[in-house]
């Protein structure tokens, strides 16, 4: 017999079944429901950001660096977009085979290989790298009909740097290159504003104008909202805070001045300084040999690298800045002022001069066999008796010779507008002491006091020191801190704020001195060491040579530059200032391994003064003299300054050429005002104790 199920039983069960089934739903929901509200409400605010950042991308809009133009408006440093191929390694995979898949749609040089293996060195994989720039419009079309091929691979729109003159005036300009890892790490310090100013930029400043005003050039980054698909695309511009271009620099620098220089030079090694003494405005700032700044700009490669790096002409060192140098007898105007300040030397008393002087039993010789006979201050100078000066130092001793000389600006910074300037070596007691490590090393001994007179010994200053300290001295003591920024122009208002000419504590100088001085300055040009250079000359100069030994004599031993290899021979110098009433320029020069400095440095910086003041520019003939080093007075017809083309620039017009007339002696080049015009940008192309005399 069959047993009758018990209904309300199976009922029972089911309404709990049921109920359990409604309470886990409910429950459910009401954890949904409150998910919900815990979004909805509570984290509105933050969710509504996150889907926006998701829908908008805020991409950096870099500046455009600002413009270098010289003191008449010749443009220097400029700015031009291209394209440029680039890399993410992270996105890419096996960049071998990549890049040689690339090669096939654009043109990629064994030169671009060994740059971006060497920008891939200093990099992190995330960061997009070039591979190729500069790519043409065909270029450009090629790849983007074979993106999809490259992951990781894009073409990116860039402004590049240009130095439309080349090598001219590299070392004072620098260049700008890819921020390297320690340059990164530096930035890491900067306030959150500097550092957000340099999103979307991978290069800065180096060396030069362009390291020193890095600020100045850079400009403000801007900021643009772009709305994106899931995949990155960009789908319309939502909004644009555009970037602000770098301000525009206004060098005291004349260019024209600049290349002539460099070019007298040739192949040789050297510096020279020109500045205006009214203003301390620098007119010419050379370092030989040059290197193109251009190379830098998108990545250098190894073998270019290489090549500038390991020169034993080191052509990266910027010797009129970093460059420190014997001045031989250029210091000798130097220890004359000294010996007048402190009353150690009447200017009227005659020392006879006969070749020798000797102290504790050593001969100190003098470049004349015979000596010069009896001189009296002004004549030792003009004359370059160096045993006058070696009795000197002895009377002077080596502490007040320092204590006097370091305010005229030798052996200490000048305080320029350009980072990295070498402070040279005054010597004393004390800087030997902290110098040296043997107590014996430590000790400074009567003899070595006797080669400082001459500029020799210890004594190692820059040319621009050398310069700033001239203009100190034939200025009766004004200084001015050199620059070689004349003026900078905002972005935005174009307001010109006008940066040098600042007046630092002048020296007490007494006329009578500084008369002696130039006096005796001026003599060198027509009685004394450089009188075959400056012959015919329709102005007054003073100057003075020098000739910096290089290695050290053996007692009794003559210098034969022929028996010695270049690097150990004589350094050539000269110093000297024009018109010698009212100086509106003093020169500072070296010829490194030249020998006298009648011979290489003065020949240069008669070539100068008669740019500056009479307008006269070398002939062919006079140019390819004076870089072999041959050249004394000008020779053939000087050319007119108004009728030279640097490399790179259109033939000035008729009227402009008219306009600019050849300045007489008295007048102040270096001061005039800036042209109302200037060319443009279109109008340049890419491109033992041996004496001192």
């Amino acid at each position: 017999m069959t047993e009758m199920k018990n209904l309300e039983r199976e009922i029972g069960r089911f309404r709990g079944r049921l109920l359990a089934a409604a309470g886990f739903v409910l429950l459910a929901f009401s954890l949904l429901l409150a998910r919900l509200v815990y979004l909805q409400v509570y984290r509105h605010a933050d969710l509504q950001t996150q889907a926006e950042a998701n829908r908008i991308a805020v991409l950096p809009i870099p500046p455009s660096r600002g413009l270098i133009v010289d003191r008449n408006g010749v443009v220097l440093a400029t700015n031009y977009s291209g394209y440029t191929l680039e890399i993410t390694p992270s996105r890419a995979g096996d960049l071998g085979p990549l890049i040689d898949q690339l090669a096939k749609v654009v043109t990629i040089e064994p030169r671009d290989r060994r740059r971006f293996k060497h920008l891939l060195g200093e990099s992190k994989s995330f960061e997009s790298l070039p591979i190729r720039t500069k790519l043409s419009d065909e270029e450009v079309a090629r790849f983007t009909a074979q993106r999809f091929r490259f992951p990781g691979v894009e073409v990116k729109a860039r402004l590049f740097r240009n130095y439309p003159l080349g090598e001219v005036g590299s070392h004072l300009l620098g260049y700008i290159g890819r921020i390297n890892e320690a340059e990164k790490n530096a930035m890491e310090d900067w306030p959150e504003e500097d550092q957000a100013n340099y999103r979307g930029t991978d290069s800065i400043g180096k060396l030069g104008v362009e390291q020193s005003y890095e600020r100045e050039l850079h400009g403000t980054t801007g900021v643009e909202q772009v709305e994106t698909t899931a995949s990155g695309r960009a789908v319309r511009r939502l909004s644009t805070h555009p970037a602000t271009p770098g301000d525009e620099l206004v060098l005291s620098i004349d260019i024209k001045l600049q290349a002539m220089v460099e070019q007298m030079f040739g192949d040789r090694r050297g510096a020279l300084v020109a500045l205006d003494p009214r203003n301390g405005e620098v007119l010419a700032f050379v370092s030989k040999p040059t290197f193109d700044p251009n190379l830098f700009v998108d990545g250098i490669d190894v073998d270019s690298w290489r090549a500038l790096n390991e020169s034993i002409d080191k052509p990266l060192l910027n010797r009129a800045l970093r460059g420190t140098y014997p001045p031989g007898s250029t210091f000798k105007p130097f220890m004359a002022m000294a010996a007048l300040e402190s009353g150690k030397r009447d200017p009227h008393l005659v020392i006879n001069d006969r070749g020798t002087f000797t102290f504790g039993g050593h001969v100190f010789r003098s470049s004349e066999e015979n000596g010069t006979g009896p001189v009296d201050m002004a004549r030792a100078i003009v004359k370059s008796s160096d045993v006058y000066f070696y009795s000197l130092a002895n009377d002077m001793g080596v502490d007040l010779i320092h204590d006097l000389i370091l305010p005229m600006g030798l052996g200490r910074k000048t305080g320029i507008d350009l980072d990295g300037e070498a402070a040279g070596l005054l010597p004393s007691t004390a800087w030997k002491r902290k110098a040296y490590k043997r107590p014996a090393q430590q000790r400074w001994y009567a003899g070595e006091t006797i080669s400082l007179g001459i500029g020799q010994g210890y004594n190692h200053f820059t040319m621009l020191q050398l310069a700033d300290g001239i203009s100190t001295l034939l200025s009766g003591g004004r200084r001015f801190q050199p620059r070689v920024v004349r003026q900078i122009e905002d972005s935005v208002t174009h307001e010109r704020t006008l940066v040098s000419g600042q007046a630092l504590p002048a020296l007490a100088f007494k006329p009578a001195w500084v008369d002696l001085l130039k006096r005796a300055m001026y003599g060198v040009t027509q009685d004394g060491t450089s009188k075959a250079v400056f012959v015919g000359a329709p102005y007054m100069s003073a100057g003075k040579t020098g000739t910096a030994q290089v290695v050290t004599m053996k007692a009794n031993e003559k210098y034969d530059a022929a028996k010695l290899a270049e690097y150990q021979r004589d350094h050539s110098l000269y110093v000297g200032a024009a018109p010698l009433d009212d100086p509106q320029v003093v020169v500072a020069c070296i010829v490194e391994n030249a020998g006298w400095g009648a011979g290489a440095a003065a020949p240069i910086v008669r070539r100068v003064f008669d740019y500056l003041l009479l307008g006269q520019y070398p002939s062919e003939a006079d140019m390819a003299a004076l870089q072999q080093g041959k050249a004394v007075t000008p020779i053939g017809t000087p050319r007119r300054v108004q009728d030279i083309v640097l490399p790179g620039q259109l033939p000035p017009l008729a009227d402009a050429a008219a306009a600019a007339p050849a300045l007489p002696a008295s007048s102040a080049v270096p001061g005039t005002p800036l042209p109302a015009l200037r060319p443009t940008v279109a109008a340049l192309a890419p491109r033992q104790t041996v004496a001192a005399r």
